[in-house]
């Protein structure tokens, strides 16, 4: 049985709590990273051939990206107050510095790259909320670096799921490079509970059912992706946060519904008279 939960641990020296790499995982493309800083500490990261993405999921920070240096980056308390995550890009190959102002959780989110571009702070204007779902399938999202905006290979987004909601539902996959109907992505979720003792349930199963797990997730949890359907449930009373990164052969996200699923995101046709 492949083992796609990935447990956080405490903080080694650095501030690290888990890691995903291409070669823990199995895969080519997604690379993720969760540390916790404590107040003054620095993180210092930037490989050859990999691009970045810095999330500051909590807390405070200062980042310097090669010549480019940001102050107060971030400063929510939670991922699940209401306003946007600080977040800075950074190229492949260029040496970066966070230093924690306050307490701070941070992701680092890796893809390759050749190093094109220049680091830069992600606006919060950038990262605007948007509703999707209805009813029990509502849930709220950011694209924090969607692939309108500037990067080699990396995808990544934030989504908040009410208690009792189902999210990335419809359950789609993109694990196929069919043109016009569906990318190839390798994904990751980071998820968080409130309150921190809840749980969540996300299932992760192909058509022909070679992979099918379903994984009860815990607070600080990450699930890995290396193919199919991915839906996720969140039990009444405790929401859901998780933080996405995806990365492919190519940088767009095309999915595909499961077919015995797709009638729930068709619109409902009135009876006729």
């Amino acid at each position: 049985m492949p083992n796609l939960r990935i447990r956080p641990h405490a903080p080694d020296a650095d501030g690290s709590v888990l890691e995903v790499t291409p070669q823990s995982a199995g895969w080519h493309y997604v690379g993720f990273k969760v540390l916790r800083l404590k107040a003054g500490q620095t993180y210092s990261g930037g490989e050859g051939g990999r691009e970045a993405c810095l999330v500051i999921v909590a807390g405070t920070a200062a980042i310097t990206a090669g010549d480019r240096s940001f102050e107060d980056v971030g400063g929510r308390a939670t991922p699940f107050e209401d306003r946007a995550p600080g977040a800075v890009y950074v190229p492949a190959g260029t040496r970066y510095f966070v230093t924690a102002s306050d307490i701070v959780e941070l992701a680092v989110c890796t893809a390759p790259g050749s190093g094109r571009g220049d680091p830069r702070l992600i606006a919060e204007a950038d990262m605007p909320q948007e509703i999707r779902g209805s009813g029990a399938n509502e849930r709220r999202v950011r694209n924090i670096l969607p692939e309108t905006q500037p990067a080699e290979g990396l995808l990544v987004v934030e989504v908040i799921t009410p208690g009792g909601h189902w999210s990335s539902y419809p359950p789609h996959k993109h694990d196929t490079a069919t043109p016009s109907e569906e990318t190839q992505l390798e994904e990751t979720y980071y998820h968080r509970l409130d309150p921190p003792q809840g749980f969540a349930i996300q299932r992760v199963y192909t058509d022909d059912r070679s992979l099918d797990e379903t994984i009860s997730v815990e607070d600080g949890d990450v699930v890995m992706v290396p193919r199919g359907y991915h839906p996720v449930g969140a039990p009444h009373g405790y929401d859901l946060y998780y933080l996405n990164v995806m990365a492919g052969p190519k940088r767009q996200w095309i999915f595909r519904n499961d077919p015995a699923h797709d009638w729930i995101a068709r619109p409902k046709i009135p009876p006729q008279d």
